[in-house]
């Protein structure tokens, strides 16, 4: 549970500090893209007062040279306009002498609200209209570009590292597994060898040997684990199996190692429904929920088992009546480390997601569950 809360405070620290950098980086870029476009601005005012001033020179070839440097030298975009026919600058080489993109031009312009420029005496029958150059736009639009990249940075920053994460994980998952697996192997082999000398030595004491026959199917059982963290990492084979016989065998197991006052409500083994499972994997993940049941009815209360289908899945209900989750930890339950129980590693519930969803193709999650009522655990996997 600790270790599960420093990872969640580190992730959301970082999310903060990246959302930090990005905000700063934005109001920054934004403040830039004002002061370019203000530039802009005097650029296309200072144009204009060159043209109004023609007028008024009596001299006005340097005024000329003037407006004619400001327009060539920032290439501002104009339309001038004589007798009703458009000429333009600064728009490309074929659209400078396109009438009917600079009357489009034009007709943009004068529905915006802007002013043109009316010629007056030297200039008189001209009309000129000045826009703001290509760059003004670019400098608009800069600071929703820049927020797009940034947001995909991050965005291909976080799946990476998640990725990278995950991929470390299950190369941890697989190692621990396995030399579990190994070592395992030689007490179970060694145990084996003391039960066939016990059996042999207890031929003719039925009470000796009943015992010894337990203590054979608990070394079974012990074959199975190891067997099963032997498969962690390995891509296991899945083969057809009765969903229902599967719940059959797992409450046989667990019934007689369950406190009397727990009843198990399990549907009859008999009925078939056909599953693609690695049997042994799959196993595994209803004995951990049904341990977590236990856990969760301290020695007194009720697990049963409901199955259904709709039209892709056959679906696994587990449900006891114990001590309930609350809603917030619903989905934490499956994160390595998250435990309620003081001794408890956290491992059961990720190694059950793990199982179903990588290995099964199928989903699990808490379907429902209320405090002091009780939880359903469902599984889905795809039909047979």
């Amino acid at each position: 549970m600790e270790i599960y809360k420093k990872r969640s405070l580190w992730n959301i620290a970082l999310l903060v500090a990246g959302l930090l950098i990005l905000i700063v980086t934005v109001i920054y870029a934004n403040y830039l893209a004002s002061q370019l476009s203000d530039r802009e601005a005097k650029i296309q005012e200072l144009y204009n007062l060159a043209q109004k001033s023609i007028a008024q020179n009596p001299n006005p070839q340097a005024d000329f040279t003037v407006a004619d440097e400001i327009r060539n030298k920032y290439n501002l975009p104009i339309i001038s306009e004589y007798d009703g026919v458009y000429s333009g600058n600064n728009w490309g080489e074929a659209q400078d002498t396109n009438q009917i993109f600079l009357q489009k031009k034009v007709e943009e312009f004068l529905k915006a609200g802007e002013k043109p420029i009316i010629g007056e005496e030297i200039t008189e029958g001209y009309t000129f209209y000045t826009f703001k150059s290509s760059l003004s736009t670019y400098i608009r639009f800069f600071p929703a570009v820049q927020f797009l990249l940034l947001g995909f940075f991050i965005a291909l920053g976080y799946y990476l590292f998640n990725a990278a994460r995950r991929g470390e994980q299950n190369r941890i998952w697989a190692g621990m597994a396995k030399e579990t697996a190994h070592q395992l192997g030689t007490p179970i082999s060694a145990i084996i060898a003391w039960i066939e000398f016990l059996k042999e030595s207890n031929e003719e004491r039925p009470d000796q040997l009943e015992v010894i026959g337990e203590l054979r199917s608990d070394v079974e059982r012990l074959e199975l684990i190891a067997d099963r963290f032997s498969k962690i990492g390995a891509t296991p084979e899945l083969e057809k199996a009765n969903a229902y016989q599967l719940l059959g065998d797992i409450e046989t197991y667990m019934k007689r190692r369950s406190p009397r006052k727990v009843t198990f409500d399990f549907p009859d083994p008999n009925q078939i429904k056909d599953v693609m499972v690695n049997q042994h994997l799959f196993s595994w993940v209803l004995e951990n929920l049904i341990r977590n049941s236990l856990d969760a009815l301290d020695g007194q209360g009720t697990i049963s088992a409901h199955i259904h289908e709709d039209d892709r899945s056959i679906i696994i209900d587990i449900t006891d009546t114990g001590k309930g989750i609350p809603s917030s930890k619903h989905k934490e339950v499956f994160k390595p480390g998250f435990s309620t129980k003081k001794r408890g590693w956290g491992l059961g519930l990720s190694l059950a997601k793990r199982i179903i969803q990588e290995y099964h193709k199928g989903k699990i999650f808490v379907k429902s569950s209320k405090p002091n009522e009780g939880t359903t655990f469902t599984i889905q996997l795809p039909r047979a």
